[in-house]
């Protein structure tokens, strides 16, 4: 019988990402929070489209597209989507063409992953007004039997690349971090979108780290909603690695650290400011702002051992801070 080792590195996938991410102790913010220690994983640093999360899912689910002799992919998000510009990012260097359905306010300007969209290439349909999920996925699905109609090989990817291979990447993501952190108890705090990388860590965290607990700030959808796809996401991951799913338990949501999906809040201004002028230490306003605003509420409440070391996972999303402006500062 294979070990959870053997399966994993069995699963085939395309290297995009730069590996290991660095892991970086950050005191002056640990001190601000009442925390013996913090560290950083440094998920931005992954290399592709200026770094970010996706890439790690992106090298999982870029192997069945070059296998399957694909010649276009075509995938979908909103209009600062960092999942939609790393597709680009991963197609051109793959040597694909790439397609985005992109949604939500009327856009005068590129600027943000908008901008690295068209710097990339890519061909985008924008529904004005409308990110739905389900909208954008019914104008990918129509975009895709158009372009088989013409000849193409089009490959449809899933919002946020999230799906139980693209999931493997963060159970590697914790077997790296395991490695790193030590056999010790440690959480990792994450921001939860579209719920790939929360499901590959909660699953890796079974296999590779049983000490370690995820926790997870939502940044669009809520505690019911994101349980409901994680545990859809590790199955899937968890069949494709031949091991059966794990008792998940009960996850540690929290829905309520975002006012809307895409919109940057007081709170994550704050802890973007905050993280930026203690340890020189970028953020954006979708994502990871509003996630350290999560971790800054949990230790402020005193629902995190100060005792236990805490691990930010910076998923990316620099190119957002250039195209969304902060709330501004209050004395």
């Amino acid at each position: 019988m294979k070990s959870s080792d053997d399966a994993l590195d069995a699963v085939p996938r395309v290297a995009l990402a730069r590996l290991p991410t660095p892991l970086e102790e950050m005191p002056r913010l640990a001190k601000h929070l009442g925390l013996a220690k913090l560290l950083v994983k440094r998920d931005d640093a992954t290399g592709l489209a200026m770094g970010g999360n996706k890439a790690r899912k992106l090298e999982y689910d870029f192997a069945p597209i070059l296998a399957g002799g694909h010649d276009v992919v075509v995938t979908i998000g909103g209009a600062q989507s960092n999942h939609a510009a790393m597709t680009a990012a991963a197609a051109r260097r793959l040597g694909l063409d790439i397609k985005l359905v992109l949604g939500g306010p009327n856009v005068t300007r590129l600027a943000g992953n908008m901008l690295l969209d068209d710097i990339y290439g890519a061909e985008v349909r924008y529904l004005v007004d409308d990110d739905d999920n389900d909208s954008l996925a019914a104008a990918m699905a129509a975009w895709v039997a158009e372009l088989r109609r013409e000849g193409r090989r089009p490959y449809a990817l899933p919002i946020g690349g999230s799906t139980g291979l693209g999931a493997l990447g963060y159970v590697r993501a914790m077997r790296e971090l395991a490695a790193e952190a030590g056999p010790g108890p440690f959480r990792i705090v994450t921001a939860i979108g579209s719920c790939g990388t929360f499901a590959g860590l909660n699953l890796g965290a079974r296999l590779f780290a049983p000490r370690a607990r995820v926790v997870g700030i939502s940044v669009s959808r809520t505690a019911r909603q994101i349980a409901d796809r994680t545990a859809e996401l590790v199955s899937e991951a968890a069949a494709i690695l031949g091991v059966a799913p794990p008792d998940l338990g009960a996850l540690e949501v929290h829905d309520v650290f975002h006012e809307a999906y895409g919109v940057a809040t007081a709170s994550g201004a704050e802890a973007i400011r905050a993280a930026a002028r203690l340890e020189g230490l970028l953020l954006d306003p979708v994502y990871t702002g509003k996630s350290m605003a999560g971790l800054f509420a949990l230790a402020r409440s005193g629902a995190l051992d100060p005792g236990i070391p805490v691990v930010f996972l910076h998923t990316g999303g620099l190119p957002i801070l250039f195209a969304v402006d902060l709330p501004e500062e209050h004395a």
